[in-house]
């Protein structure tokens, strides 16, 4: 004879058994997903010929439209259409790899006083700041990776700017593939970013 508390002990025991082998598999599921490729920036090429000088720079992190301000990879179908390059991601969200390495390519020419990121607690003479307009592989036409910058030189002194620039740079993209859209990509950004630097160390 079968006991009714037996019968529902066993029942409630069967119960948890199948809800810890359902949400088992679904963890093996989700642990056996492929993870995207992930790709960082170079940091731009060392910049010779100007004069080294004592100034600091505040580098903060550039502004961008949400369709950039992610870990995305941009690709540009037609003036209007944007999608996600397919199993790609940045190794951050795309403005704040580009403070980081332009931060480091203001460090690498040895030329400045000092720089960094906001809270460093820099004694600041200017600040370079920026704005991200176009960061992606346009396939309109041949594919084509493009990066531009808006920068503005900010006197941290007496508030005023000083100078303000554009920076544009197109580099075609050799190859197919995922890994060839980023190359281009990282290219186009040492183009962009290596001018940046030049032009600060030029009107400071």
């Amino acid at each position: 004879m079968k006991l009714p508390g037996v019968l529902c002990v066993r029942k409630a025991g069967l119960i948890r058994a199948c809800v810890i082998l359902a949400v088992s598999t679904m963890l093996v599921a989700c642990g056996g997903k492929a993870n995207n490729d992930t790709y960082s920036l170079s940091a731009s090429p060392l910049i010779e010929g100007r004069a080294s000088t004592g100034k600091q720079i505040l580098v903060p992190e550039p502004t961008a439209l949400k369709a950039l301000d992610s870990d995305q990879v941009v690709i540009r179908l037609s003036g209007s259409e944007l999608q996600y390059l397919a199993k790609s991601q940045w190794s951050d969200r795309l403005p704040r790899m580009v403070q980081v390495k332009l931060v480091q390519a203001f460090e690498n020419t040895g030329k400045v006083g000092g720089v960094g990121k906001p809270g460093e607690g820099l004694a600041i003479d200017y600040q370079v700041i920026s704005e991200i307009r176009s960061f992606e592989i346009s396939t309109e036409g041949a594919d084509m990776a493009v990066v531009e910058i808006f920068a503005k030189l900010l006197n941290d002194r007496n508030g005023t700017v000083g100078a303000q620039k554009a920076f544009r740079a197109t580099v075609p993209v050799k190859g197919s593939g995922n890994p060839a859209f980023i190359k281009a990509l990282d290219a186009a950004f040492a183009q962009v970013s290596g001018e940046i630097v030049s032009w600060t160390l030029a009107s400071i």
